[in-house]
């Protein structure tokens, strides 16, 4: 019998039987929206989703907190972490200059497709500032933040730059409105969760940008790919074909993709 995990009071707990779920839930304990997981589901759902449990009376709803990550999970399985609710305001202060936690988006701001970057430090954003390679109109993204947001928008960017904020029309903060494909990664036998951004995305397979991810070509992962708060989440497994320079991502190919998952990478490139 598989064993649920579930968040209470904003903390994991877990591993319970079925009847232990089902008690909860029925004496209110556990609500409609509280997430629930188990071996065998691509990410946490939220209990009433399961359809596995008898509906308890009507409640109120009450606010819920992103639950920390089983403890034992499906051998080389993507981590399951449900979309944040809210979002940080996108920021340079009180950052440690040498963190790579900020990737690019270059030419979106000039009506192209733009390709993405990073992740870099803001002490290499500040060279590429100067040697005129991005802009105040470059998109950048960080853990936290909504969507691409461009570096003049950023709290602190006058005292990382020394350049008054350009200023951001509303078209230009339109130019590209699509979220980041955010991927999140979990190795076997390492308890760390590691954040990426995709690009050059297709049916064959992608890249995957993040620092100094200690996976190697040849082994096979699987990987949860959520933007935030859109409809293209997608679970795919595969290989690392090769790692990229200066240990900033790698490329992987998906290996027996699901339909669901192919339904989900042509939306997004087709842009629906």
């Amino acid at each position: 019998m598989d064993k649920w995990y579930y968040v209470f009071e904003g903390e994991r707990k877990g591993p319970v039987e079925d009847a232990q779920i089902q008690e909860l839930y029925s004496a209110g304990k556990l609500k409609d929206n509280d997430y629930v997981w188990k071996k065998g589901y691509d990410n946490w759902m939220k209990l009433v989703d399961t359809g596995e449990f008898n509906k308890a009376p009507a409640r109120k709803p009450q606010l819920q907190s992103i639950p920390t990550p089983p403890q034992e999970p499906v051998q080389e399985q993507a981590e399951a972490i449900p979309s944040p609710i809210s979002y940080m305001t996108p920021s340079f202060d009180g950052v440690d200059v040498n963190h790579k936690i900020y990737f690019i988006k270059t030419g979106a701001d000039r009506g192209g497709k733009g390709a993405e970057y990073g992740p870099f430090s803001i002490a290499i954003l500040k060279k590429l500032f100067s040697e005129n390679r991005i802009n105040g109109k470059t998109f950048c993204f960080t853990k936290g933040i909504e969507t691409w947001t461009p570096l003049a928008s950023f709290e602190g960017f006058q005292a990382v730059f020394n350049q008054v904020p350009t200023q951001i029309e509303d078209i230009d903060k339109r130019a590209f409105k699509r979220k980041p494909l955010i991927a999140r990664m979990f190795i076997e036998n390492n308890n760390q969760l590691f954040e990426g951004i995709c690009r050059d995305v297709s049916i064959g397979g992608m890249q995957v940008l993040v620092d100094r991810f200690p996976g190697k070509a040849g082994e096979r992962i699987s990987i949860n790919v959520h933007p935030e708060n859109t409809d293209h989440h997608f679970t795919a497994s595969g290989e690392i074909v090769r790692l990229l320079d200066g240990g900033l991502g790698f490329s992987f190919r998906f290996i027996n993709l699901s339909d669901a998952a192919i339904k989900a990478i042509n939306s997004y490139i087709s842009g629906e």
